[in-house]
């Protein structure tokens, strides 16, 4: 079965696109894979043919036809990504991916896991509930945004070399290419390059990557690399790349459930499907992971047929959106009255003189000061009362589902650095106006939470108990 998407004719970016998609008319989503992302219409259709396809037949689909599409699949994300085909397979999701590498590790006595302060809340948990059933350890490179690059590279040297000096082998560290809040792009490159100095092993959490920033994987040269494709790539959900290079294909002994094609040390047990004659055993292991929905991963060749053809390919795709989300986020910190988050000394107007802001990703800080502890609610003027750390999360979620529900739109919102902050997604259905108009209706979010309306109705206190009276200059009473 090849990909058959409807895609006759290239379409302008902006409200034209939205033709290809499956959104309610008044739903606005300025969080299109932030969170879970979203395919086109043709891609849809294109995944209903499979299921059609596997209902008909179901056992000659599952044992011998799926297979032919994953590797379809396999084949045209190797070739965009630049990496070998047998080192390129297919899983959930990029937590799914992370957690793959971290369960199949051997810990010893000693061993440390580094990662970072904005690490995603999923993988921590994993490496938390590690730290309970093994003697792995793990130690966190402090820090908050605004940063720069090279002081996240800087700190996290110091955290290695701590680390060794007590003893301990740091066995790897565990970052991102994208963080997902707040949403910037992260030093990976060089963070893969000085694992590779350090002799650590270097896991890349690239959940926002592949659709959204360019990536050549084998210039990259990371020891275990995972992406979700549905989110910026417009697969459907739920389907990741997971990149092993062939040096590291033997540490990952098992796939989460272990699938017919583990291959166990000391014992011999019969297949019960098929494996290809030239497929290796770590291609073959993830081929077919217990009974699941895999429609997902037959439809990339569609997804990226449609962003050929529809969209006009990646690095129209990559351009738009990064102009937008650069266009659309300084738009919506003027209307606010406030900045967006780039490091500290770069003129948020010179489009490229940020590296956190390279890519569609941006974030803008609220008028919300929150005492977090970290005393940078000081850095800036806040008109409103100062929001008790403890209380922070709370006032978010009110400013999202008030979002959400009375104007039908998506945007994060979530305390970083002592403020309050909203993450937004620029994508090719979407345009300037967009942001204007969604920086409107935060205005008037943030002074109806200001004026303490999130207290009374979060019934976590009144103005005066929930937030403490802040001078204009933003140091207090």
């Amino acid at each position: 079965m090849g990909s058959t998407v409807a895609s006759d004719q290239l379409t302008p970016f902006g409200r034209p696109m939205l033709k290809h998609f499956l959104f309610d008319p008044k739903y606005k989503n300025l969080n299109h894979a932030g969170s879970y992302g979203t395919s086109p219409a043709a891609v849809q259709a294109e995944r209903k043919k499979f299921n059609e396809e596997l209902e008909a037949k179901p056992d000659p689909f599952i044992r011998y036809l799926a297979p032919q599409y994953i590797d379809a699949s396999r084949k045209e994300l190797a070739k965009m990504l630049k990496a070998p085909l047998n080192e390129i397979v297919l899983v959930k999701n990029a937590t799914t991916g992370v957690d793959t590498v971290l369960r199949n590790l051997v810990y010893k006595p000693g061993d440390v896991i580094i990662y970072f302060d904005t690490v995603y809340a999923a993988c921590e948990k994993a490496i938390s509930y590690l730290m309970e059933t093994t003697p792995l350890q793990a130690r966190k490179v402090p820090y908050s945004f605004p940063i720069s690059h090279e002081e996240i590279v800087k700190r996290f040297v110091e955290v290695v070399t701590q680390v060794k000096s007590e003893g301990l082998n740091v066995k790897m560290a565990l970052f991102d290419t994208i963080v997902s809040n707040p949403g910037v792009r992260f030093p990976f490159e060089e963070l893969v390059a000085k694992c590779r100095e350090e002799g650590i092993l270097s896991c890349v959490d690239g959940a926002h990557g592949v659709g959204q920033i360019p990536l050549d994987l084998g210039k990259l040269g990371a020891d275990f690399f995972v992406s979700n494709c549905h989110k910026w790539l417009y697969v459907p959900r739920s389907c990741a790349v997971f990149h092993v290079p062939v040096r590291n294909q033997h540490l990952i002994r098992s796939t989460l459930p272990t699938s017919h094609g583990f291959v166990p040390r000391n014992m011999e047990i019969a297949l019960p499907i098929p494996k290809g004659e030239t497929k290796s055993a770590f291609e073959f292991q993830f081929e077919f992971v217990a009974t699941n929905d895999d429609s997902p991963y037959f439809c990339i060749p569609a997804a990226l047929k449609f962003r050929e053809e529809v969209c006009g390919g990646e690095e129209k795709i990559m351009s738009y959106c990064l102009q937008l989300a650069h266009e659309g986020g300084n738009l919506v910190a003027e209307i606010l009255g406030t900045d967006v988050m780039c490091e500290p000394g770069v003129d948020p107007e010179v489009q490229g003189a940020s590296k956190i802001r390279q890519c569609a990703l941006v974030n803008v800080r609220l008028p919300l000061a929150v005492d977090d502890g970290s005393g940078r609610h000081v850095e800036k003027e806040s008109p409103y009362p100062l929001i008790k750390g403890k209380d922070a999360m709370d006032v978010g979620k009110w400013i999202q589902q008030k979002l959400m529900f009375e104007h039908e739109i998506a945007v994060p919102t979530f305390p970083h650095g002592g403020w309050m902050w909203s993450r937004l997604s620029a994508q090719v259905y979407l345009e300037l106006e967009d942001f204007r108009w969604v920086g409107g209706v935060l205005k008037g979010l943030v002074e109806r939470a200001g004026k303490g309306e999130a207290y009374a109705e979060l019934g976590i206190g009144d103005v005066e108990k929930g937030m403490e009276a802040v001078s204009l200059d933003g140091t207090g009473e």
